[in-house]
């Protein structure tokens, strides 16, 4: 028998699809995330006996230090988690609500017609402390200070920065420079650090040793939290004590579907995972396959599909406690053979406008532990470095997700006090038989669902591996168009512009992709992780 058959479910893939690197495979446990060092300190704590959620917590922490522009304590934290002798999937739900100031009138009084992008204006309370105690409770063994003690070591002592990181700091540099505490905490001399540079941040690494000493009150009733608000009513910010005390992350039911007699799971709630889930009901009534992958025909019907499922997801998705469509409908078989309707072989249907911004990043992170307890984990302050502001000497970079929300009185994502924003956050679980099979998730904004349904297709439709899927050459498409990488070649190009696609260049726009795979006869681990980031697939 053909080494791991198991994961294979069609012919292989052509050598033009195949990845440049070799999937890691392990028996014991497996970590994959954006940056090698989270990697190796959730593989140490596998080793030292902790579990999937504690190797989640330890690498999400390191990612806060190591990818401040993508990530950390100041946002929000979704995942789904499947354990050994539960009977599926639960999810976690640790999105901030906006803070009671937050109203129509508030910006309407202040001249906005909109909600900036940066600024206090745009903050949300952060979920992610409250995610991270949530998860360690129920499914936790490790001591929340030793999971800590990587990232506060790694704040105190420096770290060397990478090559994409440095590019991607550089980029923010305008941004930081905006205020003080931003520019003395993550600039130096108004620079970003260089490639290879030693980065110190102490004052991230006496928040993290507070949490770890006092426990999730420190952030949401002690010291931080008192720092966080006075921080807040200095800037005009949206957020008052009771809005951090009365906070708590959910456990909540994740939404699925099946597809080709995979079970895909997601996140529903007010986050975009039924996005993902009716691009793939749409597609299931096509013959994917004998299209050929990242063909012409392939493309553009993934591309229909993500225009129809997209404009239904910034019609209706919100805080489910503010919906008026069971979200359940969006992702009925009935529904999408409906939507598939729209949809023509040879031309291209007008772009529907999203609701929301067309950027924001973050970071993803899987791990599997050697009960084979899964953890679908995501993080993040959405735009670079979010909304810009740090927190006095707290060293917390708070997230923009309140740039979210909507000021139209009449809209269902409209901005109301204790509301869940609309989010892009989106883990991923696949179940093939009643057993994971897949986890896995795709960063950066719009890009998740798109993402995750071109990676799933790639697995199920062309029989990749856990990292020929997630190298695969991608399409992202937005109100500028739809964007290629460049493993599509120009014959693929020319034929998408002559059905009406705006074709156009972009550069970092794909997301970064993370996955592990459970082979189900054997139970071999295969990681796979995206060579867009720095990110390392490990095992032992």
């Amino acid at each position: 028998m053909t080494p791991f058959t198991s994961f294979r479910h069609g012919d292989r893939p052509a050598a033009s699809a195949q990845g440049g690197r070799s999937p890691v495979l392990a028996m014991n446990g497996m970590v994959a995330t954006s940056q090698p060092l989270a990697s190796a300190a959730a593989l140490r704590v596998l080793q030292d006996g902790g579990t999937a959620a504690d190797a989640a917590i330890t690498a999400a922490a390191v990612l806060n230090v190591v990818e401040p522009m993508m990530t950390g304590i100041g946002g929000d934290v979704f995942a789904i988690v499947m354990a050994k002798g539960e009977a599926g999937p639960v999810a976690l739900n640790a999105s901030g609500w906006c803070g009671s100031k937050g109203s129509i009138d508030f910006f309407q009084t202040r001249g906005l017609d909109q909600i900036p992008t940066s600024g206090m204006h745009s903050v949300s309370i952060p979920g992610a402390i409250a995610g991270w105690f949530k998860l360690h409770s129920r499914y936790g063994t490790l001591p929340i200070s030793r999971l800590l003690e990587p990232a506060i070591a790694y704040a105190e002592e420096g770290f060397a920065v990478s090559e994409i990181i440095a590019a991607q700091w550089k980029r923010s540099e305008a941004l930081l420079q905006r205020t003080r505490d931003a520019a003395s905490t993550f600039l130096k001399d108004g620079k970003a650090p260089y490639h290879g540079e030693i980065f110190r941040n102490p004052r991230l690494a006496r928040s993290l040793r507070l949490i770890a000493e006092e426990g999730r009150d420190a952030f949401y009733r002690g010291e931080l939290a008192r720092k966080l608000v006075r921080f807040s009513e200095a800037n005009d910010g949206l957020l008052t004590a009771a809005d951090f005390e009365e906070f708590d992350a959910q456990w909540t039911e994740p939404s699925h579907t099946n597809y080709r007699g995979y079970e895909l799971y997601e996140i529903g709630e007010n986050t975009q995972g039924t996005t993902a889930l009716e691009m793939l009901n749409i597609l299931e009534g096509f013959d994917l396959r004998s299209f050929g992958h990242n063909t012409a025909d392939h493309v553009h019907f993934m591309v229909e599909a993500k225009k129809l499922a997209f404009a239904d997801r910034d019609a209706y998705i919100c805080d489910p406690r503010k919906s008026k469509t069971p979200l359940s409908r969006l992702i009925a078989k009935d529904y999408a053979t409906s939507r598939r309707k729209g949809i023509q072989a040879r031309h291209a249907m007008p772009a529907a406008l999203p609701g929301v911004p067309e950027e924001g990043d973050t970071v993803y992170l899987t791990v599997v532990d050697k009960d084979r307890n899964v953890v679908s984990f995501i993080n993040s302050i959405f735009g670079h470095f979010g909304s810009g502001m740090v927190a006095g000497d707290t060293g917390i970079v708070l997230q923009n997700r309140g740039s979210l929300f909507e000021l139209n009185p009449n809209h269902p994502n409209r901005i109301e006090p204790r509301k869940r924003p609309f989010h892009t956050l989106i883990p991923a679980l696949v179940l093939r038989d009643g057993k994971p099979f897949f986890s896995f998730g795709v960063m950066g904004g719009d890009m998740q669902p798109q993402g995750h349904a071109q990676v799933l297709i790639n697995v199920v439709d062309f029989g990749m591996d856990a990292q020929q899927a997630g190298e695969a050459a991608r399409f992202r498409h937005s109100v500028q168009g739809l964007a290629l990488e460049s493993g599509f070649g120009s014959a693929v190009r020319y034929e998408l512009s002559e059905r009406g696609h705006a074709v156009i260049s972009s550069v970092d726009a794909f997301g970064g992709y993370q996955g592990i795979m459970i082979d189900p006869s054997t139970g071999v681990l295969m990681g796979g992780s995206d060579v867009r980031k720095d990110g390392l697939a490990i095992g032992w």
